[in-house]
């Protein structure tokens, strides 16, 4: 059984296809990744795939393919991607336990990068070894 690097709600999954489906036919998906900036020191990055790239990371669900750049991997292992629409903005989410702050205003982030220990260790409870 693989591990997915991060996981998509139904939401997202279906803006996501969306997206593509309005973006004409080179378009394959999204491409989801970190940068420094912002308040907080780090903003998620999301951009459209017209060519995969063979080291990205890819997550399917529901037909919607997201690809994760590989410099992004270990700060968003354990992430959910989520879309929400309120009465002030509409947008893509993310759920990550891999955060450890945020700014006020919501832009930008504090990540530090995911506990690989933690995680094998929470893994083998899952499978029950």
């Amino acid at each position: 059984m693989g591990f997915a690097v991060m996981t998509m709600t139904e939401a997202a999954a279906s803006r996501v296809k969306a997206i593509v489906e309005n973006s004409g036919p080179d378009a394959k998906g999204l491409r989801v990744g970190i940068k420094k900036g912002g308040c907080a020191g780090m903003e998620y990055t999301i951009d459209m795939v017209t060519e995969p790239s063979a080291k990205d990371d890819l997550i399917e669900f529901q037909d919607a393919k997201v690809w994760i750049e590989p410099s992004a991997v270990l700060y968003l292992l354990g992430t959910q991607m989520d879309f929400e629409i309120t009465k002030m903005r509409s947008g893509f989410t993310f759920t990550n336990p891999n955060q450890t702050s945020a700014c006020g205003c919501g832009e930008s982030v504090e990540l530090k990068p995911a506990d690989l220990a933690v995680l094998a260790k929470q893994r083998q409870e899952a499978v029950g070894v």
